[in-house]
C-alpha cells in the first residue's frame, strides 16, 4: 500500500534499556501491548486522542504505565525508539505521517506480541466471514484438547496474553488493518477466505491495494508452512498471479471436485490433506448456508493439517453455536422471525445473509456508506425482500440503488423507530433482517451497540 515503508530490516529496540515504546490508542489491544511492552522492560507511554475506558485506565494505572486521554502530546511521542499503533488509526492521520517522515518505526499489536511468543499461529483474514471461521477453528481444537488461545479482531488481545497466559497454539482473526502494519510476524496457518470491496476509504478507493493488504497474510511464510485459500473467489486467484506462494497451499471451492483441499460433492465436504481424509454431510453442520460450507471448510482444513481425529472435527462442526450479531435468531413476534446481523459491515456480508433467507424479508440496511456498490444486491432484493428500512443519517444512495425493486423503503433514525416499521411492514412467516451493509458509527458507537439496541428493541 502507498505510503506504507518496509521497515522489517529496521533495528528492534532492545528491552530493558529505557527505550521509549509509545501506544497510539488505548483499547483491547492497545493496553495489552502497553502491558507487554512494560513487562518486557520497556518505558512505556499510551496516548489516546479519544476518552479511555474506566476498564483499560484501571489496568494501567495498575501496572504503572504513564497514559493521556483526549490528546496527544507531539514532542514525547516523536521521541519513541517504536510505536504500536491501534488498527484503527488511519495511515494518513497527521501523527502517523510525522512519525513516518521521522523514520520511527509504526507497527501493529499483532507484530510487537510475536516477537515474544513461540506458540504456533493460524491467522485468518479476508472481508467476510472471519469472526465465524476463527471461532469455528477455536472451538474445534478447544474441544480437540489442544492449549489454544483466541485473539486478534475478537476476544482478548493477543500482547495481552502472551504477556500473561502461556498457550501452544493462538487463532488470531487479523484484519487488513493489522496486516498493514505487520512486517516480520509470520503466520505458520495462513487462511484467505474471501476479498470483497470494504474499508475501501482506507485504501485510495482502489481495490488493489485492499487486496495486496490483504495478501500480507503470506507475509515471511516459507515451505514449512500453510495457506489455505478459496478457489472461488475471483479477487483471491487474480491475486495469487501477483504475489508468490512459498508455503503449502490448500484450496477449497463448492464449484470444483479438488485433488488437493476441499471441495463439496453430493451434498458433502470431502477434506484431503497430504496425509489424511475427512468427509461430512453438509445438513449435519451447525452452521447454514453458503457462506458457511466456506466457513467449514477452512475450519476443517485447518483441523486436518493439525491432524486432529475426524470424530472430533465432526462432532465440533456440529456442535459449534454461531457469534452474537452475525445472522442471530433475535426472537419471533406474531410469527414474525427477527434476526440480528448487525456485523454485516460490507455489502458481501449482506448479500450471505439474504442469500441464506427462506422467507420473505423486511431488511433493515443502512450507517456509514464505505463506498458501497449495492449492484449485487439487486437481484436478491427483487427476488426475497418486501421492504426496506434505512437505518442512517444519510440513506440517499440505498434509496437510489433499491428504489426500482422494492416498492416501500422508509427512513429511520434509532433502532427502536427501525424495529417497529419492520414489524408492521412484514406479514406472518416474514423475517426482519437486520444486515446493514455500512459501519455504524453515525448512530452507534459499534456494530455490538447497534446489535443490542435491536435485540432490546424487539424485547421490548
Amino acid at each position: 500500500m502507498d505510503g506504507i515503508k518496509d521497515i522489517s530490516t529496521l533495528q528492534q529496540p532492545q528491552s530493558g534499556r529505557g527505550s521509549l515504546i509509545v501506544v497510539l490508542g488505548a483499547g483491547e489491544s492497545g493496553t495489552g501491548a502497553a502491558i507487554l511492552a512494560k513487562m518486557k522492560g520497556f518505558d512505556v507511554f499510551v496516548s489516546d486522542l479519544g476518552e479511555i475506558a474506566d476498564i483499560y485506565k484501571g489496568e494501567l494505572e495498575k501496572r504503572g504505565i504513564a497514559f493521556e486521554e483526549r490528546t496527544h502530546s507531539e514532542e514525547k511521542i516523536l521521541q519513541a525508539a517504536e510505536v504500536i499503533k491501534s488498527p484503527g488509526i488511519p495511515e494518513k492521520a497527521p501523527l502517523v505521517k510525522k512519525l513516518r517522515e521521522r523514520g520511527i518505526p509504526v507497527i501493529s499489536e499483532i507484530e510487537f506480541a510475536g516477537r515474544y511468543t513461540s506458540a504456533k499461529k493460524i491467522c485468518i483474514t479476508g472481508s467476510n466471514g472471519k469472526s465465524t471461521t476463527t471461532m469455528l477453528t477455536y472451538h474445534i481444537l478447544k474441544n480437540a484438547g489442544l492449549n489454544v488461545g483466541l485473539a486478534g479482531n475478537i476476544g482478548k488481545s493477543f500482547a495481552w496474553q502472551v504477556a500473561e497466559v502461556s498457550f501452544d497454539i493462538y487463532v488470531l482473526e487479523i484484519s487488513s488493518f493489522m496486516l498493514d502494519d505487520m512486517y516480520d510476524f509470520k503466520a505458520d496457518i495462513a487462511v484467505l477466505l474471501n476479498i470483497t470491496p470494504d474499508h475501501l476509504d482506507r485504501y485510495d478507493y482502489k481495490m488493489e491495494n485492499y487486496a495486496d493488504s490483504k495478501f500480507r497474510i503470506l507475509r515471511n511464510q516459507t515451505d514449512q508452512d500453510v495457506f489455505i485459500y478459496c478457489e472461488d473467489d475471483p479477487e483471491t486467484i487474480k491475486g495469487l498471479h501477483l504475489h508468490t506462494v512459498k508455503a503449502n497451499a490448500f484450496p477449497f471451492s463448492i464449484q470444483k471436485k479438488l485433488e488437493k483441499g476441499a471441495y463439496l460433492e453430493n451434498k458433502e465436504i470431502k477434506i484431503n490433506t497430504d496425509t489424511s481424509q475427512f468427509n461430512m454431510s453438509i445438513s449435519e453442520l451447525a452452521l447454514q448456508g453458503k457462506h458457511n460450507v466456506y466457513n467449514s471448510m477452512a475450519s476443517g482444513i485447518v483441523a486436518k493439517v493439525l491432524e486432529l481425529r475426524n470424530e472430533t472435527i465432526r462432532e465440533s462442526m456440529g456442535s459449534f453455536k454461531n457469534i452474537e450479531h452475525r445472522l442471530e435468531h433475535a426472537g419471533s413476534i406474531s410469527g414474525i422471525d427477527f434476526v440480528n446481523d448487525s456485523k454485516a459491515t460490507n455489502v458481501n456480508s449482506t448479500w450471505y445473509a439474504l442469500e441464506s433467507m427462506n422467507t420473505d424479508v423486511v431488511l433493515i440496511l443502512g450507517g456509514v456508506d464505505k463506498g458501497n456498490d449495492y449492484s449485487m444486491l439487486k437481484d436478491l432484493v427483487k427476488d426475497k425482500v418486501r421492504a426496506i428500512v434505512c437505518l442512517g443519517k444519510d440513506n440517499k444512495r440505498i434509496h437510489d440503488a433499491f428504489e426500482e425493486d422494492v416498492d416501500v423503503i422508509v427512513n429511520t433514525f434509532s433502532a427502536k423507530e427501525a424495529v417497529e416499521i419492520a414489524y408492521h411492514l412484514a406479514k406472518k412467516g416474514d423475517t426482519v433482517l437486520l444486515s446493514p451493509a455500512c459501519a455504524s458509527f453515525d448512530l452507534f458507537r459499534n456494530y455490538e451497540d447497534r446489535g443490542e439496541q435491536f435485540k432490546a428493541a424487539v424485547r421490548d
